[in-house]
């Protein structure tokens, strides 16, 4: 079903915009979000993490060596003026033409400069009965970088999990939906602030919310 705007995000509709992605299938993505290391910057063991950076040659991309994340604590009032460093991506993800058409259809979206640096975080949020997964834990924020993809891969098991852009850490949102697997948020991250609520299982088991978050520039050095 088509998504209806409402008028306020008719307003702010050029400096985000929500697609679906129908060049990819998302199964082809699963196994690479098995068995990912944690998270160990934040506290809960319910974060899994990995981080490589790109540019884009025509339709190539080309994988930039390992770099350091970091942002300031204006930004991240948890993690920030932290030097962070994350396993890579998968070689055999970065290889898949799934994962090539993700990346592009950002760079098409954002219109990014032909040199331009994209960050590609790839993140599993687990949650239990006894361990909500939060997805912000720095709470409402800015990524300090000029655009944000938030690509939703799978939902499996739990319920929440709402993503909310703001134009003012104090103002009511903009903008409010669960991202459904294959979609993929684009946001001036100058123009807006961003959160998505915790997540919890509908049932008694694990639940998991696999996402890539991708940036340009990448934050990366």
């Amino acid at each position: 079903m088509q998504k209806v705007w409402t008028a306020t995000e008719l307003e702010y509709a050029f400096l985000f915009t929500l697609r679906k992605v129908n060049s990819i299938g998302l199964k082809g993505f699963k196994p690479f979000f098995n068995n990912m290391p944690l998270d160990p910057y934040i506290k809960g063991n319910y974060r899994s993490r990995r981080l490589s950076r790109f540019t884009v040659s025509g339709n190539q991309l080309i994988k930039l060596p390992h770099g350091v994340f970091f942002q300031s604590k204006d930004y991240n009032r948890l993690a920030g003026d932290i030097k962070r460093e994350f396993a890579e991506l998968d070689d055999a993800l970065i290889e898949l033409d799934i994962f090539k058409n993700l990346v592009l259809a950002f760079c098409d979206s954002c219109k990014l400069h032909p040199e331009a640096e994209i960050g590609v975080h790839q993140i599993r949020i687990s949650c239990s009965p006894d361990n909500f997964g939060n997805p912000a834990p720095e709470g409402i924020h800015q990524d300090g970088t000029d655009f944000i993809g938030i690509f939703s891969v799978d939902r499996e098991n739990i319920q929440g999990g709402e993503t909310h852009l703001y134009t003012a850490k104090k103002e009511k949102p903009v903008f409010s939906k669960i991202l459904n697997p294959g979609e993929l948020l684009l946001v001036n991250d100058h123009e807006f602030f961003h959160y998505a609520n915790p997540i919890k299982p509908q049932t008694e088991a694990q639940g998991n919310w696999d996402v890539f978050v991708l940036t340009s520039p990448s934050l990366l050095s």
